[in-house]
């Protein structure tokens, strides 16, 4: 799949969010519009360069393409890219990558 070009900067993370399909306890499958809340996971397509320390010196993100991450619900910025939704956050909202 190709995506758009968006290039995060510093420590930035653009964020592609998973659609999670709900059921119920009895097996029916729950459309993604009965739930309006924001997911919080998402695969990673796009990180930035990464954080300037005090001294200057560029340190590298933790998080990389490819990844599936689980975020803050609040954190990430929504952005809409040729009809396509993506959450732009900072790496310090990225609370774990799921393996």
């Amino acid at each position: 799949m190709k995506y758009m070009k968006l290039k995060p900067l510093r420590d930035n993370v653009v964020i592609e969010p998973l659609k999670a399909e709900e059921k119920t306890k009895s097996g029916i499958v729950l459309p993604d519009t009965a739930n309006k809340e924001r997911p919080e996971q998402g695969k990673v397509i796009a990180v930035g360069e990464g954080k300037l320390s005090d001294d200057g010196k560029k340190l590298p993100l933790t998080v990389k393409v490819g990844d599936t991450v689980l975020f803050t619900k609040y954190g990430p910025s929504e952005v809409k890219v040729d009809n396509r939704e993506y959450l732009i956050c900072k790496e310090e909202d990225v609370l774990a990558i799921l393996e």
